[in-house]
């Protein structure tokens, strides 16, 4: 599928397509960041090709191009295609590799339409829950965005304005606001301490949805000892702050987590949903904030310069109990989906190498 992709103006699209108009159920390639990435192009998708992908035009009267594109996703012709992938830096597949690359597995016409059918249907399901929860997503941003920065919450009609903030609300720093909170990375030359069950959070994982599951490296218990991070617990907010900076997420399972992030605990009577919502708010402050002379990063005094409204415990209360649905909907169309892809990945290979009988 094609998603978290980059805009372009229509005159840089005319002439990035003067060769050749990507049309639907033509599929691209990823020669680089990942290479061997595939995804097809649907009704309705107009795209502009960026530099290290190539672009396919499936023979439909040959090859299916659902069933093409996830041939190419499966494990043999990945290997196959990267395999031969170069450079030092940032890996490449080269075009003459994927010209020769072999199809290991063509039944005829019907079949193809029918595995690609069966495969496209996961992914069908996992980008409308995909939409969804971009949508509730907005909702609950844009009320925390009408209640606490154009301060029309329920009642406000009888609440004075007092040096910038309703009258009753505290004017504080985010320092103060919340507890915060460091991680360490245990040696990665012991092997005992990794490939263990604990999502290891880096700014790696960071997620541009609400909730982080799954992170690239787990930890042992015996890893998490001897290591500077504790295990937090479900629906701590972490924020990155070295290299990719100021990305925020909620952790949907205990974490620990490395020393490029930070861990954030509400004070009371905030609480992590509305502490999420205000970070991600004000995210920008950090990253304007953010120190470095190689890669800007928040530090700890960062925290001090941000100013931060704390309101009444009423309101937060409030603004809980409308939001709180709406994260659980979340939760668990963002678990759904997580299930989609595993049982999807699953088949995908089984149904390729003809081992399932369609």
């Amino acid at each position: 599928m094609l998603d978290d992709v980059y805009y372009v103006s229509e005159e840089t699209y005319r002439i990035w397509t003067q060769r050749a108009v990507p049309e639907p159920n033509d599929l691209i390639l990823a020669r680089e960041a990942p290479a061997g990435n595939v995804a097809i192009i649907k009704d309705g998708q107009t795209v502009c090709l960026g530099q290290r992908t190539v672009h396919l035009r499936p023979n439909s009267e040959i090859v299916d191009p659902d069933f093409l594109c996830y041939l190419l996703l499966s494990p043999v012709h990945q290997a196959l295609l990267l395999s031969a992938e170069t450079g030092a830096t940032a890996k490449h597949v080269n075009m003459k590799d994927i010209r020769k690359l072999p199809l290991m597995y063509l039944p005829e016409l019907d079949t193809q339409r029918r595995i690609g059918s069966i495969l496209s249907a996961y992914d069908d399901l996992i980008e409308n829950n995909r939409r969804r929860i971009e949508l509730l997503e907005r909702a609950a941003r844009l009320l925390y965005k009408e209640w606490f920065v154009h301060f029309r919450f329920p009642g406000h009609e009888h609440v004075k304005i007092v040096d910038g903030v309703p009258e009753g609300w505290i004017k504080t720093t985010a320092y103060e606001a919340m507890e915060i909170l460091s991680g360490g990375t245990p040696k990665t030359s012991v092997p005992e301490y990794w490939e263990g069950d604990i999502p290891f959070y880096t700014p790696k994982d960071s997620s541009d949805s609400v909730y982080v599951y799954e992170t690239e490296k787990k930890l042992t218990e015996e890893g998490l000892r001897n290591c500077n991070s504790k295990l937090y617990p479900k629906d701590t907010v972490f924020i990155t702050a070295r290299g990719t900076v100021g990305k925020i997420n909620l952790a949907q399972v205990p974490m620990a987590m490395n020393q490029s992030c930070y861990a954030l605990v509400a004070r009371s009577p905030l609480n992590q949903y509305f502490l999420y919502f205000a970070l991600v708010h004000g995210v920008q402050q950090f990253k304007s904030r953010a120190s470095g002379s190689v890669f800007d990063a928040i530090v700890r005094d960062t925290f001090k310069l941000i100013p931060f409204a704390v309101p009444n415990d009423w309101l937060v209360n409030a603004f809980t109990s409308y939001v709180e649905p709406l994260l659980r909907q979340i939760e668990n169309l963002s678990t759904q989906n997580q299930k989609l892809k595993l049982a999807r990945d699953l088949l995908l290979p089984r149904l390729m190498n003809g081992e399932i009988a369609i």
